[in-house]
């Protein structure tokens, strides 16, 4: 299977993503580091995840801290057309939720 993953998203990881540490590297190296050390999933392994539940076009990914841990928000556009977000953790890659936008 074929992911559509833009590199640009990488560019919306926050600032906050590795506990808000050091303001002066760049988003990406946050998350990056992160990753070495071991701390959260690459991104490209929890789209994957994801995929198996909820096949679909990625169109935007943040990096958050929220409620003590990392989460990544994936929003993606369904096979079917619909627009989701998944929340998952960026540890483990569990769902924690997805919101479905029934702007019908």
């Amino acid at each position: 299977m074929k992911y559509h993953v833009l590199p640009a998203l990488l560019a919306l990881l926050l600032p906050n993503a590795a506990g808000g540490t050091d303001g002066a590297l760049p988003d990406f190296e946050i998350a990056e580091e992160a990753v070495a050390r071991g701390e959260i999933l690459p991104l490209a392994e929890v789209i994957g995840m994801m995929q198996e539940v909820h096949p679909g076009r990625v169109i935007e990914v943040e990096l958050e801290y929220s409620d003590g841990i990392r989460v990544y928000e994936i929003e993606l556009i369904t096979e079917d057309g619909r627009l989701i977000e998944v929340e998952m953790d960026a540890a483990t890659g569990a769902i924690l939720d997805t919101e479905v936008d029934d702007d019908d």
